[in-house]
Order: structure tokens, then C-alpha cells, then sequence
């Protein structure tokens, strides 16, 4: 996938899991930009585990199942995010 794909993965994923997940999430455009990414790394990355069994690093693709994968990633994102950082989400 190229370099704009990501960017509009990114930023499409990362603005879909602020609004959904509960609670303040600070940050601009370039923190929604990464979250997204990590998330269709993190939820690319389970949907191999859940489909193969195997763990294997992938990511999402810019389709809607793809955008789907990494707003779920997203949203287990910022839930980590607020555990190591041992902030409450609202």
C-alpha cells in the first residue's frame, strides 16, 4: 500500500475510534494520522491470528472491511494507550 493510502487509512480509522471510544482523547491530525495506522496494524495483525492461527505482522488495507479492521485496531489502541498511561477515559 502507498504512502497516501495510509494517510487516508489513518486518518479515517483514527477519527472513527476518537468518536466511538469514550472520554477525551488529546492530540491533532498527525496523533489521529498515527493512531489509525497503528490500528490497522494492530487489528491487520489479529484477523491473520484469528483466520491462520499463526502471528504474523500485517495491516489493513483501505477498503471498508479494511477500514473496519483498523478502527477496531484503533479503538484496542487508545484502551491500551489509557492503561499504560494510567489516565481514566473521561
Amino acid at each position: 500500500m502507498n504512502i497516501i493510502a495510509w494517510i487516508i487509512l489513518g486518518l479515517i480509522a483514527g477519527a472513527i475510534a476518537k468518536a466511538i471510544y469514550p472520554g477525551r482523547q488529546g492530540g491533532g491530525i498527525l496523533t489521529t494520522m498515527v493512531l489509525g495506522i497503528i490500528g490497522a496494524l494492530i487489528g491487520g495483525t489479529l484477523v491473520t491470528l484469528l483466520e491462520t492461527g499463526r502471528f504474523q505482522f500485517t495491516a489493513a488495507t483501505l477498503s471498508i472491511p479494511g477500514v473496519i479492521v483498523a478502527i477496531i485496531g484503533a479503538i484496542i489502541a487508545i484502551f491500551i494507550w489509557n492503561l499504560l498511561t494510567n489516565r481514566p477515559s473521561y
